[in-house]
């Protein structure tokens, strides 16, 4: 074989071989793994004990029989860390990879690992009572068929949602029936203010954060070791249809203790922490505290890079020292809506404590960086958890990150503007970037820049002018894939899952373009929108120089017993409940309808078909109404022009 065709030969293997971590990268990795905690195995113990079965072919299927979820994708997440893969969140999907029934208590067992969150299982003195039923119906379902093959079957007698993230409630269709809800035989039980944020949290913003979502966990990415390795909280999302049970019982601070079929229940109301609505609880016949979503084998986000409101460091710790403070020397036990129990009252106490402190710290810190003139970048990069918080590997950020939980709080005090002239009229990205380029000497030197920068190990710094290239020039011969090879190195260096999955599904995206989202199976969530919901979501979907004449519209609910008068003028959309004012047009139409026909689901003409829809008043302002809005983009890009 001749040199030369040796040399194709090498040449043609380098360029079909995946990519792989930088020397950098590595090297990165390796320091970090030289100051991580090793010798701390005790969550291998927590996460495996009392581990009863799992589902018998570990499969996950809808009810046609197509496999949504395939629980075998989580065995390859064993032994040493891969070079692509920083080596605390390779722990951290070994840990969240494992999957079924565990024993918490003699009454009290989980299903982890066949969804986002776990279901918890209390034996009451006639059935269950379930603690947050997963996110969709099919892993529910999934989950109770294995509790009930395990430990026999018993009718689920009350349903606790812990808080307002529909991974926590929007399983509940595969738990109970709506009707055995209404004739009283089933508890929905939930924290005051449940209802009102589990529907709304989502809507006004829904469009542009299940974009980001697609981003955040990583659902279009692969699962292997170059790519979705862990959610963070958990190993993968199960697709699925989401649903909702009005809660039938709200906790409130006056109300806060229960007894459910014999089993007593105390509560602790905790808002604005990780949700708007949550709830810790504690059973004292089994000295057991569930802390939701307030605790876990993670350092959690104070604002959620999907988007959300920011939430409340200084509360959520306060919470925690008084979960500590009334039940921490009493509960054997301590068990969460994600990951696993923890088992000791020594153990809880240290947990809760350096727990509590780390996000005590977080909040103080900022503060006072904040307070000598650091904007929120500075303090992210200047802020360090002490090492006695830091080896604690319930406090890594494998989900919820320090640098973004810093500028969180920096953006709750202060918003968005820094503080900084240059800063409170900047330049828009299409304006900005091709200015940049050209000042740098145009697209070739940039790219040139980047992929030197790249070679260095300063990817941050090269993912800067390669991003930049790619707005301002997205043509660019090899710009794209550059800026690809960059992300790549970022996510491969990422100790929290959902940046791991921002930089991966970014890279992914620059080379692939954009895959079509499916759209989400949440009618049963959307089929509890009150009327005022419905009609705030259609306001920020407005297009204003179409609305610029005045107009008035009625609609007139009659099995809910509202009207709502909307007017129409200057650009804008506003609503009020219970006017009586005369509109120019009403619509008479039930609110399950309404939600169809705004939604999309179903047009005017079947409605009035069917005698669900009758119009009054002038038909023309009507559909001059109707032609005034903009459907949301699903898929709008968010690494390229």
């Amino acid at each position: 074989m001749t040199p030369h065709l040796i040399a194709l030969l090498l040449a043609s293997a380098a360029a079909q071989a995946p990519p792989t971590a930088s020397p950098h990268a590595q090297a990165d990795n390796a320091a970090l793994a030289a100051s991580l905690n090793w010798a701390d195995e005790q969550d291998f113990d927590f996460a495996s004990r009392g581990f009863l079965g799992s589902i018998p072919d570990g499969k996950i299927r809808n009810a046609k029989g197509d496999v949504l979820r395939d629980l075998a994708d989580g065995a390859q997440f064993t032994g040493p860390a891969p070079a692509t893969v920083n080596p605390s969140l390779w722990r951290n999907a070994t840990l969240v990879a494992k999957h079924g029934l565990f024993q918490v208590a003699d009454g009290i067992w989980q299903v982890r690992g066949l969804d986002l969150a776990n279901m918890t299982v209390i034996r009451s003195n006639s059935g269950w009572i379930i603690v947050d039923p997963l996110t969709g119906a099919e892993s529910a379902k999934a989950a109770m068929a294995l509790v009930t093959d395990k430990l026999g079957k018993r009718p689920v007698v009350a349903v606790i949602y812990t808080h307002s993230h529909v991974d926590h409630f929007g399983g509940v269709l595969g738990v109970v029936n709506p009707a055995e809800v209404a004739a009283g035989k089933v508890q929905i039980i939930a924290p005051e203010g449940f209802l009102e944020h589990a529907v709304s949290e989502n809507v006004i913003a829904g469009p542009a954060m299940l974009r980001r979502a697609v981003y955040m966990f990583g659902t279009s990415l692969p699962h292997n070791p170059a790519g979705h390795v862990s959610s963070g909280l958990s190993s993968f999302n199960t697709p699925g249809t989401y649903g909702l049970i009005p809660p039938t019982d709200s906790i409130t601070p006056d109300s806060s203790n229960r007894i459910v079929d014999g089993v007593e229940i105390q509560f602790q109301l905790t808002p604005n922490t990780e949700a708007p609505a949550e709830m810790n609880l504690y059973l004292p016949a089994w000295k057991a505290l569930c802390l939701a979503e307030n605790a876990n084998a993670s350092m959690h986000n104070l604002l959620t890079p999907r988007g959300a409101l920011v939430r409340d460091a200084k509360g959520w710790a306060d919470y925690l020292v008084e979960a500590r403070r009334r039940w921490g020397g009493e509960a054997d036990v301590l068990f969460t809506s994600h990951f696993w129990p923890r088992w000791g009252k020594d153990h809880i106490g240290d947990y809760l404590l350096r727990h509590a402190q780390a996000y005590a710290f977080v909040h103080n810190e900022s503060v006072r960086l904040m307070n000598t003139g650091l904007n929120a970048v500075e303090i992210g990069e200047a802020i360090k958890l002490p090492e006695p918080l830091a080896k604690g590997w319930f406090n890594r950020p494998n989900y919820g990150s320090l640098k973004f939980n810093a500028r969180a709080v920096y953006q709750r005090y202060l918003g968005a503007f820094d503080g900084d002239p240059a800063t409170l009229d900047p330049l828009p990205r299409a304006d900005l970037a091709p200015r940049l380029v050209a000042q740098m000497g145009g697209p070739k030197k940039v790219l040139a820049a980047g992929k030197a920068a790249a070679a260095k190990g300063d990817d941050r710094w090269a993912a800067t002018l390669l991003s930049t290239l790619v707005r301002a020039a997205p043509d660019t011969p090899g710009a794209k894939a550059a800026l690809a090879g960059v992300y790549r190195q970022l996510a491969w260096r990422a100790e929290a899952a959902p940046w791991r999955n921002f930089y991966l599904t970014g890279a992914q995206e620059l080379e692939q373009g954009i895959k079509p989202s499916e759209p989400a199976s949440a009618a049963g969530i959307a089929a509890n929108l009150t009327v005022s919901m419905l009609l705030d979501s259609m306001s920020v979907r407005l297009v204003p120089e179409r609305a610029i004449a005045p107009m008035t519209i009625a609609f007139e609910i009659a099995d809910a017993k509202e009207r709502h008068l909307v007017s129409i003028g200057n650009g804008v959309m506003l609503h009020e409940k219970g006017v009586t004012d005369p509109a120019q047009a009403t619509l008479v139409v039930p609110r399950r309808a309404l939600i169809g026909l705004i939604g999309g689901a179903v047009k005017a003409p079947e409605l009035m078909a069917a005698g669900q829809l009758a119009i009054k008043g002038d038909l023309a302002v009507l559909q001059r109404f109707m032609g005034l809005f903009q459907l949301p983009k699903p898929d709008f890009p968010l690494v390229a022009p």
